[in-house]
């Protein structure tokens, strides 16, 4: 397992920027912009994170900024931890074996997400390609929210 990224939404990016780049010290290491989804994701790393190897994936910030207005109560600024894992279907069985509800199951063989028992979200992906589809993962419904 290596964990990837720590998502928190933000509702004005110029000033999160400022923050987390300018004042903090961290940089952007990429950007997305998704019309049809409505938002900008930028992750960015702190500065001796981004000068290793290309070969070793740091723990990243992702700031996700949704374009239509939205007001953030109950910590719903905060999103999710994210992990790359090996074999997404035998995690995702063997959480399931112990009680844990899968809320995002990974029908597509790529992205599950589970909640921690304190509710925090957990984007569980896998590690390269995604896995061919398969049961009961493929048609297994979404339960609760992440």
């Amino acid at each position: 397992m290596q964990y990837l990224h720590t998502m928190v939404r933000v509702s004005d990016l110029d000033a999160s920027l400022r923050f987390y780049c300018d004042l903090l010290g961290l940089e952007e290491v990429r950007r997305k912009e998704n019309e049809k989804g409505r938002f900008t994701l930028v992750f960015l790393a702190a500065p001796e994170d981004t000068s290793r190897s290309k070969r070793v994936k740091s723990p990243e910030l992702e700031l996700t900024y949704n374009w239509d207005p939205e007001t953030y109560t109950g910590g719903r600024n905060f999103g999710h931890l994210a992990y790359r894992v090996d074999d997404i279907y035998a995690l995702c069985e063997r959480l399931q074996q112990a009680g844990v509800t899968i809320n995002r199951p990974p029908r597509d063989g790529h992205m599950a997400f589970v909640r921690s028992p304190d509710g925090i979200s957990v984007e569980l992906l896998q590690r390269g390609d995604p896995l061919p589809a398969k049961e009961p993962w493929a048609s297994m419904e979404n339960t609760g929210s992440w």
